[in-house]
């Protein structure tokens, strides 16, 4: 039976494990924990740098969104990124990427399609001159940026959370095979037909475009 005194614990330790997992989704993001690694909570402890109780409420929140699986007594294993998870993972955005889109363009709602225009560009002529670790790191943040403003046209917050979760698993995937010159630009290029059918309020050519994105990242990941 809970107490107040445990109640207030409880509540008093919420900070620190919010921080905790935030820690957490960040060194899986970065990939300093890579997928499929093992780890022990004291570990987890010495990376996140945060007290045990903290980073057990932290893998319990991250097994919630499928990002780790618990090992009890013993530790925890990280999402693997094989074949099955990966095609799943990127037909799931593909979804949020393609309903969103829909519901963009048929609300009217305005988006920064000029500055997405830009910041694709800019890192495609960047990527044929040289791919430096800052372009691999910005091509992933480009990327992203995207498949965001897409997916934030589902509006509806439950589905949100399916979308972060997803958006996480994804990171671990992209970190077991860091983005070469070819893919970079191909995939500016592809995210450049998406945003012309946005620009457009062309609803068709921007799902076909997703699709063909979809089609094209499957392929480069060899699934």
């Amino acid at each position: 039976m809970l107490t107040a005194a445990t109640d207030q614990k409880q509540y008093a330790d919420a900070p620190l494990a919010h921080q905790a997992h935030q820690a957490l989704i960040a060194a899986l993001r970065g990939g300093q924990i890579r997928g499929g690694a093992f780890l022990s909570m004291a570990m987890l402890v010495d990376i996140l740098a945060l007290p045990l109780a903290a980073v057990r409420e932290a893998v319990k929140l991250a097994e919630a969104g499928g990002l780790v699986t618990v090992l009890p007594k013993r530790g925890v294993v990280v999402m693997d990124a094989g074949p099955e998870i990966t095609r799943e993972c990127l037909e799931v955005r593909a979804i949020f990427d393609a309903e969103g889109a829909r519901r963009l363009i048929e609300a009217n709602v305005p988006l920064p399609l000029s500055r997405l225009r830009d910041e694709h560009e800019s890192l495609r002529d960047e990527a044929l001159k040289a791919v430096t670790p800052d372009v691999q790191r910005r091509a992933i943040l480009t990327d992203l940026s995207l498949h965001d403003a897409l997916a934030s046209g589902v509006g509806l917050k439950l589905a949100q959370r399916i979308y972060d979760d997803n958006r996480n698993r994804i990171a671990i995937i992209q970190n077991q095979r860091p983005f070469l010159a070819d893919r970079i630009v191909s995939a500016m290029e592809e995210h450049l037909s998406i945003i012309t059918a946005l620009e457009n309020r062309d609803a068709d050519a921007a799902v076909g475009a997703i699709g063909d994105h979809l089609a094209n990242t499957l392929r480069w990941w060899g699934v």
